[in-house]
Formats: C-alpha cells, sequence, structure tokens
C-alpha cells in the first residue's frame, strides 16, 4: 500500500468517524430535547393529575372576538344560547360552575367533556336546572382555540365579582 492510499484511508476514516460521532451527538440531543419538551409538557399537575393551564388570553379584545366566533361556529351556542345564557345546556355566564371556575377545570371540561373530567375525579359541585353531559371537543378545537372560548365565555360573566378566579 502506498503511503498516498494509507493517507486516503485513514483521512476517509477520520471523516467517517467524526460523522457517526456528530450522528450520535445529534440522536442524543434530540432524545434529551424530546424528555426536557416532555417535563415541562408534564409540567405542575392538580390535585386530580391534570395539568395546570393558564388562559393567556384574558382580558385580550382580539382574542374575546375570535372566541365569540367559535362559540358560535362549533355548536356552543345551540346548546349554551346564543349569549350563553343556557339553553339545553347551563348558563355559562351566571355564577354557577358545576365543576369549577378556574382555567384547568374549564379547559379540561372543552377538551375531554364531563364523563372523561368526572373519571379524572371531579364532581359537579355547581347545580343548574339542566346539566346534561358536555361531549368532548379536543378533536375540533386546538388548545389556542380553547383558551380564546374560555376568554369569551368569562367576557359574558355576570356573575357576583367577588367570585371570579381568572
Amino acid at each position: 500500500m502506498t503511503s498516498r492510499m494509507g493517507f486516503c484511508i485513514a483521512t476517509l476514516a477520520a471523516a467517517c468517524a467524526s460523522i457517526v460521532c456528530a450522528s450520535c451527538l445529534l440522536q442524543v440531543a434530540k432524545a434529551q430535547a424530546v424528555k426536557t419538551l416532555a417535563a415541562a409538557a408534564a409540567g405542575p399537575r392538580n390535585e386530580r393529575g391534570l395539568a395546570i393551564g393558564r388562559n393567556p388570553y384574558t382580558a385580550n379584545a382580539d382574542a374575546i372576538a375570535e372566541g365569540k366566533d367559535l362559540f358560535e361556529s362549533n355548536a356552543c351556542s345551540g346548546c349554551h344560547g346564543v349569549n350563553a345564557g343556557g339553553g339545553i345546556c347551563p348558563s355559562l355566564v351566571n355564577a354557577i360552575w358545576i365543576y369549577g371556575s378556574d382555567d384547568t377545570t374549564l379547559f379540561n371540561l372543552i377538551k375531554l367533556g364531563s364523563v372523561a373530567l368526572r373519571a379524572q375525579g371531579y364532581a359537579r359541585v355547581g347545580h343548574e336546572k339542566v346539566g346534561g353531559d358536555m361531549p368532548p371537543f379536543a378533536s375540533m378545537l386546538s388548545e389556542d382555540d380553547e383558551w380564546k372560548l374560555i376568554a369569551y365565555i368569562r367576557s359574558k360573566y355576570t356573575g357576583d365579582p367577588a367570585l371570579r378566579n381568572w
């Protein structure tokens, strides 16, 4: 073997080794990023094991307007009334919140529906004249849209201001 050929083989081997090492490092970095994102997504949990959420759109006029459109276009108004004052399902504007009024509860009620929410350990704490089960909307609404919908619902609230927890 000539020295030139030996040099080429050695250079090629070194290049391959660095590519393999870079590939391994990239895979390790990706795996670590996935773990970090999963841990961040897990975040703090409430007493029922649901991720604690905070509405980023509370009192945001543009988001509330989008939430109104979502309310009207996703059958919410068909059950809860055109102005959210109740219909065949409970009012969303008074001080009675059947499962609670915090962000985490409302977000998961919309996302999971009331049957799944009760399976998480929730119980009805408020009572309305009507109180049928709410279907899950996770397949129809993004998380962002859910928060806008909640911002709109809360903008309609006419209950006791002392009971607001948002």
